[in-house]
């Protein structure tokens, strides 16, 4: 089997846990699609950005995921697919984990516009 056989994405999606900024990336994570909802406009500017540039490297990363099953698929060998130095499961699985632990998904406060 040839990897031009294998079909595979050219965008990939993340959004955060409640859903409130997607972002749509490139393989290699550069956005290409941002949705914000109105009120996460509304927080501190950094930590906005923050989440937009988490989300794009968990992106690359999944999709690096995806190009390391579609090599697998064609054939390669395991030790090139080593070479390619694409995430593996456990890497990814691994980042994704402390990423969430840092993760401050509560508001910093209850109250909310009437």
């Amino acid at each position: 089997m040839k990897i031009d056989d294998i079909p595979f994405p050219t965008e990939f999606t993340m959004a955060s846990r409640t859903g409130s900024i997607v972002v749509s990336t490139t393989e290699q994570g550069l956005p290409r699609a941002i949705s914000v909802e109105r009120d996460q406009l509304r927080n501190d500017p950094e930590q906005l950005a923050a989440e937009i540039l988490r989300l794009c490297k968990q992106s690359a990363n999944r999709a690096g995921l995806e190009r390391r099953a579609q090599l697998r698929a064609a054939g390669l060998a395991p030790e090139l697919l080593a070479l390619t130095g694409l995430p593996t499961v456990e890497e990814v699985t691994r980042q994704e984990f402390v990423e969430e632990q840092e993760y401050e998904t509560e508001p910093d406060s209850w109250l909310r516009p009437i």
